[in-house]
């Protein structure tokens, strides 16, 4: 079998409330065409959950799968960083 290395990006968890599924927002930062300043930009996908039950707010780490389903294409990898509750 081959070993192929997987797309994977880091994003911050933006919605948990469906099931086996989580939000993850994806923050790029590219320079302006014109102007050379570095603007943000962000892309929403929709994520697979098997093992790890990341929260609303955690940084994770998300890596390329098989279509699961319309829009699912995406799995979380790992938990980079827990979020802080505050209160």
């Amino acid at each position: 079998m081959v070993d192929r290395k997987r797309q994977s990006m880091v994003g911050e968890v933006v919605s948990d409330k469906m099931q086996k599924t989580v939000v993850v927002q994806v923050t790029r930062k590219i320079p302006h065409p014109v102007y050379k300043k570095f603007v943000k930009r962000f892309k929403k996908f929709q994520v697979h959950v098997e093992s790890v039950e990341p929260k609303l707010g955690d940084i994770v780490k998300i890596s390329s799968i098989r279509p699961i389903s319309k829009n699912k294409r995406w799995r979380v990898s790992e938990i980079v960083r827990k979020s802080i509750k505050i209160g």
